[in-house]
């Protein structure tokens, strides 16, 4: 046992050497893009970055993905921005990208490693946060400091004020909570990074199905419909469709209407699902768990129609109504189409 602890001792003796070479802030974002544009989480975190101090410096991962790096240089307030090119970071495999990241953090001496959440982030910044043996700050929705973050914990009912004191700040912060930095004004410069021993062989991807859809994605539509068990099938999601496409918005479900097979999972809402903000949220026959509102309470406006006077999506909503949905969304259709 002592022999372990010794062992711990030094490797994090060795990690804080290599990263104290920084004197202040410097903070590495880890871009999220799929090889062809920048998602615009990114912009999120490095509005995140900005409020840490110091320079950001973007990181692409990926393959062929040469137009990623030159819209994130770009970006008002990155200064650096790395491209690494290499086939088996294609998919942004975690057993593959933590390699990338942890070489990039030890070269730069990057006090901080900053990521949007989603599910490559989620899967790349614990690996490289247990090899550096410091904790993996996830979630955040606000940075307080240099060094101190709040993240909501028990499906946002409380919020978790966290200081780190350790030698390499690793955060993951909820792209809805930071204003997205101007994709324009940034004149940043693209450096290539070797990538040569980046594929760990231990992992391999083997397909992805991605539902193909001309509307808006969730995440990013200015306006959410969501429907819940109230439904009472996945038929009835067309009136959603039909007032989501009249109002440029994208069709959301509660877990309940996932569960009971009406809508994909990728429609998900909630503290299992997306985290959505938009300017409208609409919420139709969703009682309102605590672990849904997780997924929506910030949206600028919510409006909930539900038959039920008690449901607790009340006590969120900006406007109620009390109302068999199956009559109040057609009206509401014929009122949007005027």
């Amino acid at each position: 046992g002592q022999h372990m602890l010794a062992s711990r001792a030094v490797s994090r003796l060795v990690a804080l050497r290599t990263f104290s070479a920084s004197r202040s802030a410097s903070t590495l974002v880890l871009a999220t893009h799929d090889n062809k544009t920048l998602n615009p989480a990114t912009l999120s975190a490095v509005t995140a970055a900005s409020k840490i101090g110091g320079d950001v410096t973007v990181l692409v991962g990926g393959h062929e993905c040469g137009a990623v790096a030159e819209a994130a240089a770009k970006v008002a307030g990155v200064s650096k921005v790395l491209k690494a090119d290499h086939p088996a970071l294609a998919k942004g495999l975690p057993e593959n990208l933590d390699k990338l990241v942890l070489k990039v953090l030890s070269d730069g001496g990057h006090s901080h490693l900053l990521s949007a959440t989603s599910a490559v982030s989620r899967g790349v910044l614990p690996r490289v946060a247990a090899q550096l043996d410091v904790d993996a700050i996830s979630d955040v929705t606000e940075v307080q400091s240099e060094d101190t973050f709040v993240r909501p914990i028990y499906a946002g009912n409380a919020l978790c004020t966290v200081q780190s004191g350790d030698a390499v700040k690793v955060v993951t912060a909820r792209p809805t909570a930071f204003d997205k930095a101007p994709a324009e004004g940034g004149s940043a410069a693209v450096d290539d990074v070797s990538s040569s021993a980046v594929d760990s062989g231990i992992s391999s991807f083997v397909s992805e199905e991605i539902a193909k859809s001309d509307r808006p994605d969730l995440a990013a539509a200015p306006v959410v419909v969501s429907g819940g068990r109230g439904m009472k099938n996945g038929e009835n999601f067309q009136m959603l469709y039909d007032l989501a496409d009249k109002m440029g918005g994208a069709v959301g479900a509660s877990r309940a209407a996932v569960d009971a097979g009406y809508m994909s999972n990728e429609t998900q809402v909630g503290q299992t699902g997306k985290v959505v903000a938009p300017a409208l949220y609409i919420a139709c026959g969703i009682s309102g768990a605590i672990q849904h509102l997780a997924g929506m309470k910030d949206s600028k406006t919510i409006v909930a129609i539900n038959k039920d006077p008690e449901a607790p999506i009340f006590q969120v909503a900006d406007h109620g109504l009390v109302e068999d949905l199956f009559k109040a969304v057609p009206e509401l259709i014929s009122a949007v189409a005027k």
